[in-house]
């Protein structure tokens, strides 16, 4: 099984496979317009830029599980992203990603790379997990999505290569991006 054997939505609704991807490096990320990570929105599309000519994706996924940190439509969203960050990578429909009712896809990614741990290194990481202990510690248990902003890149293959947390910042991955194209 790899990634393209999933389906997911676009802001529209509209069925796509990501199949459609084949041959490219991906990054996945979950994502939220109002979270203390929403300006990696700025990074990823910096990266996005500089690699996209070289076979490199980027696929947002919005998602409102996170202490209600993006709660517009999908239309809201999509302007938000373009508007303050200049978005011009695809951004899907909003979705949970974790737990029972995660969207395929995230289960598969959260079971192919689990978590590690935080980047004790990022300013918001004791934050983060001080946030997580005392309001959602059952997020804290498992291999499942901790936060907004938790980034999956993807080989030319669909094969699941690297998780990284919210607390590691996109352009820190850019050498890890550069080696698989």
């Amino acid at each position: 099984m790899s990634i393209y054997d999933f389906t997911v939505k676009t802001s529209q609704g509209k069925e796509k496979s990501l199949a459609d991807y084949k041959g490219k490096v991906l990054l996945i990320v979950n994502t939220a317009s109002k979270c203390g990570f929403t300006p990696q929105f700025d990074d990823l599309q910096k990266l996005y830029l500089a690699y996209k000519d070289k076979g490199f994706e980027i696929l947002g996924f919005p998602c409102n599980q996170f202490a209600a940190q993006d709660p517009g439509s999908n239309e809201e969203i999509q302007q938000f992203c373009r508007y303050n960050y200049g978005v011009t990578f695809q951004i899907f429909e909003k979705g949970d990603v974790r737990g029972e009712t995660a969207q395929p896809l995230f289960q598969y990614l959260t079971k192919e790379k689990g978590f590690e741990g935080f980047d004790k290194e990022h300013p918001n990481a004791a934050v983060l997990e001080d946030v997580l202990k005392k309001n959602f510690p059952e997020y804290l248990e498992g291999d499942g999505i901790k936060w907004n902003f938790t980034k999956f890149l993807i080989d030319r293959d669909g094969t699941v290569v690297k998780r990284f947390e919210p607390t590691k910042v996109p352009s820190a991955i850019a050498a890890d991006i550069e080696k698989l194209l």
